[in-house]
């Protein structure tokens, strides 16, 4: 479970919630089933339009990943991992990896693993496996512009929430009471709409882009890695060469760790 989208969720309603009170609005003023309306129904419409089906077909996958974990291993345990390889096949040959590349549970992983295995060349396994990082980029990519689209429509749909009920206002002129109603009902549909555009929406897209960047930058260290082995690399020069996709601190850590254990 991905805590900080869950925490990010709750603060900003309770942010919004508390606001309102401290402001003297009662939170109930948000139950207004036109703007509900308008904004909800409104920015589903859009977004249909905007979109093949197939791709809004994927957005209950979309949530899933927004608010969950995906386990993948470490980039610390990808390195040892490669390090432990390239000594087996140094020692035994590649083909020695054939039992190991079973037992591998990432698909993109397993995938290379099992090119080397079979003696394709590197430069082949690094086009099989690019194209496939592409493709798997490029889907990512179409499902953040989803919620990225949404944001952008949520705030507009507000604005023209607020036109209908400012029309509804004028049609009070005479009835003060009413009227101060129509032109509080009107302003809900702005709120919902920025809302729920720069607190869920966009802030949805930008975790999707997050997670495909980080997903990304593991994947093109599992080809270097497989790569480097392929091409005969010491572990030590894998281990220095993957250390490059750690954080600053953490390579620092890593390349200590090395020393210590060296001395």
């Amino acid at each position: 479970m991905d805590k900080t989208s869950i925490i990010g969720v709750i603060l900003g309603l309770v942010a919004v919630g508390v606001g309102m009170v401290l402001k003297g609005v009662n939170p109930s003023a948000l139950l207004n089933p036109a703007a509900i309306l308008i904004i909800i129904v409104g920015t589903v419409a859009a977004v249909a339009i905007a979109f093949p089906t197939n791709e809004i077909k994927r957005i209950p996958k979309l949530l899933k990943i927004i608010f969950t974990e995906k386990k993948a291993p470490k980039p610390e345990e990808l390195i040892k991992t490669f390090s432990e390889w390239a000594v087996i096949a140094r020692k035994e040959g590649l083909l020695a990896l054939e039992g190991i590349s079973e037992s591998v549970d990432d698909p993109f992983l397993r995938n290379g693993l099992n090119l080397a295995v079979e003696g394709q060349s590197a430069e082949y396994i690094r086009d099989i496996l690019t194209e496939e990082l592409d493709t798997m980029e490029e889907r990512h990519q179409s499902g953040a512009a989803i919620f990225s689209q949404a944001g952008t429509y949520a705030p507009t749909l507000g604005v023209l929430g607020a036109v209908i009920g400012l029309i509804a206002a004028l049609s009070h002129m005479d009835k003060i009471e009413e009227l101060s109603k129509a032109i509080s009902a009107a302003f809900v549909a702005t709120l919902m709409g920025i809302f729920s555009g720069y607190v869920l929406w966009h802030p949805f897209a930008n975790k999707l882009k997050r997670k495909s960047m980080q997903e990304v930058a593991m994947k093109n260290m599992m080809i270097e890695g497989i790569l480097s082995i392929i091409e005969g690399e010491a572990p030590r020069t894998i281990e220095q060469k993957l250390t490059s996709y750690l954080p600053a601190s953490d390579r620092k850590k890593w390349l200590e760790g090395e020393v210590n254990q060296d001395a």
